[in-house]
């Protein structure tokens, strides 16, 4: 038989002389080379690979994928979130979400080392600095009293110790609120995130910081019930730093995000009530600051609800112009291959580039607004009891205007700054994984709205909560992308510790009130 035998049967099997001899290699391939067959489905892929769909090869191409300002499938997510696309939210949104489960545990409140990504010697040499720094920058400042007594100056080098641990554990706690959506969306990382927040924060503290100050020493506490009680107010002020500072700190260890002025107002009204009664705390001022509590975050709620909106409509508008010259540019095949991808993530490659760029710098500013807001709103929680304590120290009149000098300030800010430094990173992870799924839209949002609250309310006066702040606002962008977006879980484990940290707050300040009363008979 002659191989011609096998051919007529054979062409009515297929229509494609090619495809034929590719299924049937034995017809034209020699007997000693039948073993290495193998070779041939490179062949067979070459020929039909370009007619597959490559939906996978391509999903990279719609994020910046080089760039520091986002990762893969945040940015498909966020810019279809923003057009409406239901079915994307559903399926890219779930394998992030997966993906981010299985490193939960992995990078959950990592060492100072691993966060920073650097040696372990590097970081206890950064912690011992900061120590060092701690300890003797109080020997050079003027407000240390120049020309008063030993023991003096003894309590006062003592009164900015305690100062400086308030300042350190709202930097290590506080200062999530300006930075924890921008790592968590992937905007900054988290060594960019730190340089940025210890400058301006450190320039918000000195530069905006005294309009808070003045609210926080003299409208809480009625200072006339203390008159002929300097020793009891100015143990009841350090015990409120002190009592502020330990809850910060345990909620810091923990990566809880509390608010501050929850903290040392709340130890400053149970020190009040306690050792000074119903009349030692200025209810009207007090009524004030807590109605700032509810209404800032309504208002960064609103703001960034607004925001989000215009974003959601206005966003493809803004790079539409810039992007119609490179899709241009775009062959037939990338536009067939993407039109499958279309009804996924709505805009081309580019466009989602151009896109994601923008907001992703936008959010970057944003960050650095509410850097410098929260620095001069929040270091009056720390200067705030501080230089009312040294007035007392110094020989100043209960209740009398009290000139905060620049240093006390700044060394409020070097406060700040050295807590977001040694234990930042552990309340950052917090808020930039739980409170909501971020990508910089939603953090450009939430954080503009924030600073705007927080920024205005320091410029009046009002030491609102920074967190309550940066809450509301993440609420508002989810309601704007349905209500089914904000995470109840998360806001009630957040109100949950609003409601636990007032009263443990005042609860430590009667305690420390007590001790520092007993060693003060003692050394005065």
């Amino acid at each position: 038989m002659t191989p011609f035998s096998c051919l007529p049967s054979a062409r009515n099997t297929t229509s494609s002389a090619h495809t034929f001899l590719v299924r049937n290699p034995h017809l034209h391939v020699p007997k000693f080379f039948y073993n290495e067959t193998h070779q041939l489905p490179k062949k067979e892929n070459l020929v039909f690979s370009p007619f597959q769909v490559p939906t996978r090869p391509y999903l990279p191409l719609l994020s910046l994928k080089n760039s520091k300002l986002t990762h893969p499938f945040a940015s498909i997510s966020s810019f279809a979130e923003a057009e409406g696309d239901k079915e994307q939210k559903e399926g890219i949104h779930l394998e992030k979400h997966g993906e981010a489960e299985g490193k939960t545990t992995e990078e959950d409140l990592p060492g100072m080392a691993k966060a920073f990504d650097i040696s372990s010697s590097t970081a206890s040499a950064i912690a011992v600095f900061i120590a060092f720094a701690a300890l003797t920058l109080p020997l050079f400042m003027k407000s240390l009293g120049l020309g008063l007594g030993l023991k003096t100056k003894i309590l006062s080098y003592a009164t900015l110790l305690f100062g400086f641990y308030m300042a350190w554990n709202i930097g290590a706690n506080d200062v999530a609120n300006a930075m924890g959506t921008s790592v968590g969306s992937g905007a900054l990382t988290l060594r960019q995130a730190v340089l940025i927040a210890a400058i301006l924060e450190f320039s918000g503290a000195l530069l905006m910081g005294t309009h808070v100050t003045s609210t926080m020493q003299n409208g809480i506490l009625v200072a006339n019930v203390f008159k002929g009680k300097n020793t009891l107010l100015f143990a009841g002020l350090l015990s409120s730093l002190a009592a502020a500072g330990t809850w910060l700190q345990v909620a810091s260890y923990y990566g809880w995000p509390v608010s501050t002025t929850h903290c040392i107002v709340g130890s400053m009204v149970g020190f009040g009530l306690v050792y000074g009664g119903a009349g030692a705390v200025f209810w009207s001022s007090l009524a004030r600051v807590t109605s700032s509590w509810v209404i800032s975050p309504v208002l960064g709620a609103l703001v960034s609800f607004l925001v989000y909106k215009c974003i959601r409509r206005l966003g493809p508008l803004l790079v539409k112009a810039n992007s119609s010259h490179s899709e241009s540019q775009e062959t037939t095949t990338h536009h067939k291959n993407l039109g499958l991808l279309s009804d996924i993530a709505g805009p081309t490659g580019t466009q989602l580039e151009i896109v994601y760029g923008v907001f992703g710098y936008m959010q970057v500013l944003s960050a650095c607004f509410m850097s410098f807001a929260h620095g001069g709103n929040d270091v009056s929680n720390a200067i705030g009891p501080l230089a009312a304590a040294l007035s007392i120290l110094q020989g100043g009149a209960s209740g009398a205007e009290i000139i905060i000098p620049n240093d006390v300030l700044a060394w409020g800010g070097f406060g700040i700054v050295a807590g977001l430094m040694m234990w930042g990173y552990r309340v950052i992870a917090t808020i930039g994984k739980k409170i909501t799924e971020l990508t910089p839209t939603r953090g450009f949002a939430a954080e503009f709205a924030a600073a705007s609250v927080v920024l205005f309310a320091s410029k009046l006066g009002l030491p609102v909560s920074a967190t309550h702040t940066l809450v509301g606002a993440v609420m508002g962008v989810g309601f704007a992308r349905g209500l089914n977006s904000v995470r109840a879980e998360t806001v009630r484990e957040i109100v949950t510790s609003w409601a636990v940290t007032i009263p443990v707050g005042a609860s430590l300040a009667i305690v420390y009130t007590w001790i520092l009363t007993k060693l003060l008979s003692f050394i005065l």
